[in-house]
This record gives structure tokens, sequence and C-alpha cells, in this order.
């Protein structure tokens, strides 16, 4: 069945804006709509739908007795890193594997280099000036890992001004209580600062670099695939 002209103009222009959208389809009579991520919540699907958002997949629902085929379009995730640090050189090409496009951002050249970060995206700037041109959006998590406040604080600032699906920041409980203070006083909410997975990673007793960084991406992982407000 090929979309009207209308709805295909709609289907692409989701898409080139990082928006998740569907095409319904109705199998038995072939009428199709599409559906934006924005007006899932008020949608008769809500909850196929959501499902399938979550997932990113395809596939056939029957829902009293009528079988509908959802066509999903996600954009694929994208994960942006401030710290070229010993995590990041496990946690970048993790995160590739999963499919997402990776950039880490550091001002600190002596860090920020291929040898240390090869095949990735690396951004030796400050993350006032790296960060914007970006784009992080729905689909993108953000880590903040070098324990530099000076590169840390901005950075984090800088994501609650998105509607990024994760924020998270390595330190311990003694140095994030730090960090939230300093951050307030900058002008962070409360809401702001009750994005921040902090100490960062699921709780898997992980103690080298390559373990945190297994944390990270489950802790990410589950943010992306879970309903909200569901335990990770």
């Amino acid at each position: 069945m090929i979309l009207r002209l209308d709805a295909l103009s709609t289907l692409n222009s989701e898409r080139a804006a990082r928006r998740a959208v569907a095409v319904v389809t109705d199998i038995a009579s072939g009428a199709q709509r599409v559906v934006k991520a924005k007006d899932v919540a008020a949608d008769p699907l809500r909850d196929v739908l959501e499902k399938h958002f979550r997932s990113g997949k395809s596939g056939i629902e029957e829902i009293e007795g009528a079988r509908v085929f959802l066509t999903v379009h996600v954009p694929p995730p994208k994960l942006v890193i401030t710290g070229a640090v010993h995590v990041s050189q496990t946690l970048a090409p993790m995160a590739r594997m999963l499919g997402y496009d990776v950039t880490i951002v550091d001002p600190r050249t002596a860090f920020a280099t291929a040898e240390r970060f090869p095949d990735v995206k690396l951004i030796a700037e400050w993350p006032d000036i790296a960060l914007p041109p970006l784009g992080i959006d729905r689909y993108t998590a953000f880590t903040a890992l070098t324990h530099d406040p000076k590169i840390d604080d901005p950075a984090l600032l800088h994501a609650f001004k998105s509607d990024c699906f994760y924020i998270g920041a390595l330190s311990s409980k003694k140095t994030h209580a730090k960090r939230m203070a300093r951050l307030k006083e900058q002008g962070a909410s409360d809401a702001d600062l009750a994005r921040i997975h902090s100490p960062i990673g699921l709780n898997i007793g992980a103690v080298s670099p390559a373990e945190i960084a297994v944390s990270i991406m489950a802790e990410i992982t589950a943010r992306l695939r879970q309903p909200a407000g569901a335990a990770a």
C-alpha cells in the first residue's frame, strides 16, 4: 500500500527532524494513517504504539479482533560523552556496537586523541562550544565523566535544556552532593537535578573502568527501552 502524498510528507518531515513516527495499516481494509510520537497519548492505540516506539520494532498487533501492522520509524540513538577518560575507552565502542552514534567532547587534547579513541567522533573543545551544534534531543543519552567541574558542570547545564532521555554523571555520593549544590547556584532547578543518574550506571558492583562502562550502558538501555517509571 502506497502512502498518500500528504502522509508521506508528514512521515519524511518527522524522520528528518529525528522524531519517532509510525504508519498504522489496517490489514483488512488497507487503510493507513501516520501517528507522530507527540500524538500517541491521545491515540486509541496508545499502549501498542508506546510499546513499539520503545522497542523500535515494527510488527502486527491484534486489537479487538482487528489486525493492524505498525511500521515504526525511530531515530538511531546518540550518545554524547563528556570526558575522554578510561571509562570512555570501553563505553564508546560498546555503544557503537549497540547502534549508537557516539561523540566524545573533551577540551584536553592530551586525552582526546584518535590513538585512544579510534573510529569515534572527537571534539577537543569546551562544552559551551562543542555541545550546541550536536543537537542533543529525545533520542540522545548524555554522560559527564571527567570529574572536572569546569567541564562537567557546563555540560550538564546544557543537557538540562534538552529532552535527552538519559543524563548520567560519574562521581561518588559525596562528590555528587557538591555538584548538585554548584549546579543549583548556577540556576539548575530541582527537576533538572533529579534527572541526573549518579553514581552513574546500574549497581552491579563494578570496579574497573570496563565494568563501569557495562553498568552505564545497561542503565542507558533500561531508560531507552523500559516504560517511564519502570525500575532499572
